[in-house]
C-alpha cells in the first residue's frame, strides 16, 4: 500500500494547561454559623457533597496509549481512555445583606463555609452511602455560567449544557448523588472541559449554578505516524468539525473510525494519542507496526522442533508480498500463507509476528512444515473418449514426481497412462518461477507420446479401430498478467499420424478420405501457441473465459501451415436454491491441418445424448449448453441440461470431407437429466440424455465440463 505523509498543520505542540485545584470549602464564606437555620444544614449537606465528590480531571489529552505490541501478540483492540477532563466540586456562597447579586458575578461577596467531610468520605470509601448523601436539599433555579461566572457567550452551548441535566430542576428536592450525575452528564456531552457546581444562597432560596469551561475550537490537524492512511480520509473525517468546538464525543467517533480503517483492512495500526495544542490544533499520533524483519524456521513434521529443511529460503520468501518496511497486513499475511501452501511443497504454513523492542516495529517469522518431496504412485481412472468395448474408458497410470528439486520448488512429474485403446507417456519439468524475473513467470518443458482414438472425426465401421499417434516436445511461459487472468506462450514441436488395430500406418480411412494432410504417413508441424485463461472465485456462481490460438510454422516446406483459435466461456447464476449456468465454445481453423485435428461436435463435454464426434467435425463450431442444478440430499445434486451443437457448415471444408462420408448431420442438440456427487476428485456426473432423434444414451464424467 502507498505511503501517505498524512494531514500536517504547524503549530506550537503547547498542551492545554491544567485547571487549578477547586477551592476547598473551608475556604468558602457562609452567611451563618447557627446549625440550626436552614442555611446552615444546606450547608452542611453541601459540604458532605464535596467531601463525597473526587475531583477528576482530563486533559484535552486521550491518556496515554498502552504499547501497540505486546511480548507474545499483536493487537488491534482499542486502548483504554482516561475520562474527559473534569473538574467537579460545589461551593456554598451567600451575599452580604438579603438581596445581594449572585456571588462570583463580579460584586458578590463570599463568607467561610460551614465545614468539610473530606476525611470522613476517605473512611467511608468502599461503603454504602450515608444518610446524609440521600438527603435533599430544595433549589429554586438552576443556571449555566462560564468559569468566572459570567452568561456564556454561546447560547447554543448553554443549551447543550442544559439539555445534558435530568435531575437538576429548578423547585426541585435533589440529593447529592443527583447533582453528581448531572455534573457527568454535562461533560459527558462532550462540549466542555471542566464543570463545577456552586450552590449560591439567594432570597429565593438556593440556586445551582453549573460553571463550564467549553472546549477549543478545532482549527487545524496534526497528524504524525499516519504512512498507509490516506490523506483524503482524514479531511473527510474532520471537515464538518471546523472552525466548531471540540466535541469530545465527536472525536472518538473519527478515532473509531480511523482505527475501524486499519481493522477493516487488517492492517497493524491504531490512534495512539491525541491532544489538543494551542490555537485549536488537534495533535494526533498514530502508531503503526512496520515489517523489520521476515524469516523462515522449519519445523520437524513429527516433532515440531526446528530443524534444517531441504528448500532454499530465498525460495520461500520470493513467494511472499509482504516486504520489509511496510505496515503488516494480517490479510496480506493470509495470503501470503495460501500462495506458499500452493507451492505444493509445504504440510503446514504459519506466520508468527514478533515485537521489536520498544520500537513500533514488528519480525515476522514464518513456521513451515515440509512434505515429502517426491515418490511413485500408482492409480486408476476414465476417459471419455472411448465409449465402446467391454472395459470401455478404464485407464491405468503410473507415475514418479519430485515436487522440490534442487530446493527451489522445481518439480519433475514422469507418467505413464494406459487404457484399452489410448496411452499417453509424459515427462514434465517446470520451474513455477524462473529466477531472476519479477514477474512470476514459469517454464515447463515437455516431451510426451501418446495415443488416442481417431473414431471423433475417423470411426471405422466393421474394420477395426484407428487410433492418432503424437510425439509432442516444447517449452511453455506462464505468467499471471492481472489479478484472475493468466498467460501462456509456448513453442511446440508436433509429429502426428494415423495408425491401424495392428499398429501399421495408414494415410486413408475407410471413406478413403485422408488422415493426414501432407499426404505421408504423417504430419509435422512447429505451432508457437498463446493462451489467456480468466478464472473467477471458482465458487458456484463465478466465471471462466479461456482463449487459445495455435499457429503452424513452416520451417520446412512439408511442414503444415495453418492458424486455429478456440475460445471457451461459462457464467454461473444463483437463482433462490437452484444454480443456473450457461456455457459457450467455438473455434475456427484456417490453412493446410490434419483432418484427425478437426473439431469434432458430441458427446460429454459437448452435445449430450450424441456419441462422441457424432454430431460432425468441421474447420468451425460452436455449442452452447444451460444447466439447472438444486441440492437433493449430502453431497448429491441433481441437474436438468440441454445442449446445442454446430459445425457452421464447415463440414464438407475438412480434406475428404469425413463428417459428410459418415451422414453426419453437422448441427443437433439434446437434453436431459442426471446427478451430481461431490468427490475428492471433483464433481462426479451420470446423466441420461436424449438427442434429436430421440434415442437416449447415459454419460459419465469427472469434473466441470469442459
Amino acid at each position: 500500500m502507498p505511503r501517505n505523509d498524512g494531514v500536517r498543520v504547524t503549530s506550537s505542540s503547547i498542551k492545554i494547561r491544567r485547571l487549578s485545584p477547586p477551592p476547598s470549602l473551608s475556604d468558602l464564606p457562609c452567611t451563618s454559623h447557627d446549625p440550626t437555620s436552614p442555611l446552615a444544614r444546606a450547608a452542611h449537606l453541601l459540604s458532605r457533597f464535596i467531601g463525597s465528590f473526587e475531583h477528576r480531571e482530563r486533559e484535552h489529552r486521550l491518556g496515554p496509549m498502552p504499547p501497540l505490541l505486546s511480548s507474545l501478540s499483536l493487537s488491534l483492540a482499542r486502548p483504554r481512555r482516561s475520562p474527559p477532563l473534569c473538574s467537579a466540586s460545589l461551593s456554598l456562597s451567600q451575599p452580604d445583606g438579603a438581596a445581594q447579586p449572585d456571588p462570583g458575578y463580579k460584586d458578590g461577596s463570599a463568607v467561610p463555609p460551614v465545614e468539610s467531610a473530606q476525611s470522613e468520605f476517605e473512611a467511608r470509601k468502599g461503603q454504602s452511602v450515608s444518610r446524609h448523601d440521600e438527603e435533599r436539599m430544595l433549589i429554586s433555579e438552576v443556571l449555566v455560567r462560564n468559569k468566572d461566572g459570567e452568561e456564556l457567550e454561546r447560547k447554543d452551548l448553554e443549551m447543550e449544557a442544559l439539555q445534558a441535566l435530568k435531575a437538576c430542576r429548578p423547585n426541585s428536592a435533589l440529593t447529592v448523588r443527583e447533582v453528581q450525575e448531572d455534573v457527568h452528564r454535562i461533560i459527558d456531552s462532550g462540549y466542555f472541559c471542566s464543570c463545577m457546581p456552586v450552590a449560591v444562597d439567594t432570597r429565593d432560596g438556593i440556586r445551582l449554578v453549573f460553571q463550564v469551561e467549553q472546549n477549543q475550537e478545532f482549527h487545524g490537524l496534526v497528524c504524525e505516524g499516519a504512512n498507509v492512511l490516506p490523506s483524503k480520509f482524514l479531511e473527510d473525517a474532520f471537515r464538518d468539525g471546523y472552525g466548531k468546538v471540540v466535541n469530545i464525543r465527536r472525536l472518538d467517533e473519527v478515532i473509531n473510525s480511523i482505527n475501524g480503517w486499519y481493522m477493516e483492512r487488517g492492517l497493524f495500526g491504531l490512534v495512539s494519542d491525541v491532544e489538543i495544542l494551542s490555537g485549536g490544533n488537534l495533535k494526533m499520533h498514530i502508531s503503526e507496526a512496520e515489517v523489520n524483519n521476515i524469516s523462515v524456521r522449519f519445523l520437524d513434521r513429527k516433532t515440531g522442533e526446528p530443524t534444517t529443511g531441504k528448500t532454499k529460503p530465498e525460495t520461500i520468501l520470493r513467494q511472499l508480498t509482504t516486504k520489509k518496511g511496510q505496515v503488516y497486513s494480517m490479510l496480506q499475511g493470509k495470503r501470503d500463507v495460501e500462495t506458499v501452501l500452493t507451492m505444493g511443497i509445504m504440510e503446514d504454513v504459519s506466520i508468527i509476528p514478533q515485537p521489536v523492542g520498544d520500537t513500533g516495529k514488528v519480525d515476522l517469522v514464518m513456521n513451515v512444515v515440509e512434505r515429502k518431496s517426491g515418490g511413485f504412485s500408482a492409480g486408476g481412472g476414465i476417459s471419455s473418449g472411448i465409449t465402446s468395448g467391454p472395459l470401455s474408458g478404464l485407464i491405468g497410470s503410473f507415475a514418479y514426481s519430485h515436487r522440490n528439486v534442487f530446493g527451489r520448488n522445481q518439480k519433475l512429474n514422469i507418467s505413464l497412462e494406459r487404457g484399452q485403446i489410448d496411452s499417453i507417456f509424459r515427462i514434465n519439468y517446470t520451474d513455477p518461477w524462473i529466477e531472476g524475473d519479477d514477474k512470476r513467470t514459469s517454464r515447463t518443458i515437455m516431451v510426451q507420446n501418446s495415443r488416442t482414438p481417431g473414431s471423433h472425426v475417423h470411426d471405422q465401421p466393421n474394420s477395426g479401430s484407428l487410433t492418432i499417434g503424437r510425439v509432442t516436445a516444447g517449452v511453455e511461459f506462464s505468467r499471471p498478467i492481472r489479478p484472475k487472468w493468466s498467460g501462456t506462450a509456448g513453442l511446440i514441436f508436433l509429429h502426428a499420424g494415423a495408425r491401424d488395430d495392428k499398429g501399421n500406418p495408414v494415410i486413408k480411412d475407410f471413406f478413403s478420405s485422408p488422415l493426414t494432410a501432407s499426404g505421408n504417413t504423417h504430419d509435422d508441424s512447429l505451432l508457437a501457441k498463446l493462451e489467456m485463461v480468466y478464472t473467477g472465485s471458482g465458487d458456484r456462481g463465478s466465471s471462466m473465459f479461456a482463449f487459445n490460438m495455435e499457429q503452424g510454422i513452416p520451417v520446412l516446406p512439408e511442414w503444415l501451415f495453418f492458424n486455429r483459435v478456440n475460445a471457451r466461456a461459462r457464467k454461473g447464476i444463483e437463482i433462490g436454491p437452484a444454480h443456473f449456468v450457461v456455457s459457450l465454445s467455438g473455434g475456427h481453423v484456417v490453412g493446410n491441418f490434419s483432418p484427425h485435428e478437426a473439431f469434432a461436435i458430441g458427446g460429454t463435454n459437448s452435445v449430450r445424448g450424441y456419441e462422441e464426434g457424432a454430431v460432425g467435425s468441421g474447420r468451425s463450431y460452436v455449442v452452447g449448453s444451460g444447466e439447472v442444478s438444486f441440492h437433493m440430499l449430502g453431497p448429491v445434486d441433481g441437474a436438468l441440461f440441454a445442449d446445442y451443437g454446430s459445425d457452421l457448415g464447415s463440414g464438407p471444408t475438412v480434406p475428404g470431407d469425413p463428417a459428410g462420408a459418415r451422414l453426419k448431420p453437422g448441427s443437433g442438440y439434446g437434453y436431459g437429466f442426471g446427478i451430481r456427487v461431490d468427490s475428492p476428485l471433483g464433481p462426479l456426473r451420470l446423466e441420461y440424455a436424449f438427442n434429436d432423434r430421440k434415442a437416449g444414451r447415459f454419460h459419465f464424467g469427472v469434473g466441470h465440463r469442459n
